[in-house]
C-alpha cells in the first residue's frame, strides 16, 4: 500500500537539479500531525539546515489545527528532522560543496508517522530551465506527432 502524500513541494524539481534523496523523521508539537492529515501544511520556500550535528528544516508553514486548545506552536517555527548519525555526517560531505542545498520534497505518512523526503539539490540556472521547457514541449510534439500517425495509418 503506498504511503499518502501530505504536503509536496511543487517548485523543487522545477528550481532545483536533486541529485540525491532520503527519508527523514520530523519531530512534531502537538497538533500538528492532526492539522497535516487534514492537508493543513505548506513546504514552499522551506529548506533544511544544519547546525552542528543536528539538522533543521526552516519555514515549513503547518497551520494551527482548529479543534486543539488553546496552545498551538507557531507556524514556522524550526523543526529538527531526525537522521542518523552517518546520514548527517553524509549530508555534511554534500553541502561543503559549492551550491549544494538541502531542499524537502514531500512530507508523507509511513507506519503513522510523519517522514519528510530530503534531497541534496543544485539550483537551477535560468539557461537550465529554459532548456527543460524547449524538451518538454518538443517531447510533447513528437508524441502528438506520433498519435496522429497512427489515427492516418489504422
Amino acid at each position: 500500500m503506498p504511503s499518502p502524500i501530505l504536503v509536496t513541494n511543487r517548485r523543487a524539481r522545477r528550481d532545483y537539479l536533486v541529485e540525491e534523496t532520503l527519508e527523514a523523521g520530523i519531530a512534531l508539537k502537538g497538533a500538528e500531525v492532526k492539522s497535516l492529515r487534514a492537508g493543513r501544511g505548506n513546504l514552499a520556500g522551506s529548506y533544511a539546515a544544519l547546525q552542528g550535528e543536528e539538522v533543521w528544516l526552516h519555514n515549513f508553514h503547518i497551520s494551527p489545527y482548529a479543534c486543539s486548545g488553546s496552545y498551538s506552536p507557531p507556524p514556522r517555527r524550526p523543526r529538527k528532522l531526525l537522521l542518523h548519525r552517518r546520514e548527517i555526517k553524509k549530508l555534511i560531505g554534500w553541502t561543503t560543496r559549492k551550491g549544494y542545498t538541502l531542499i524537502p520534497l514531500k512530507a508523507y505518512l509511513r507506519r503513522g508517522l510523519v517522514k519528510i523526503e530530503l534531497a541534496v539539490a543544485r539550483g537551477k540556472k535560468t539557461y537550465d530551465k529554459r532548456q527543460a521547457i524547449k524538451k518538454r514541449e518538443s517531447d510533447l510534439e513528437m508524441a502528438r506527432a506520433a498519435r496522429l500517425g497512427k489515427r492516418r495509418v489504422g
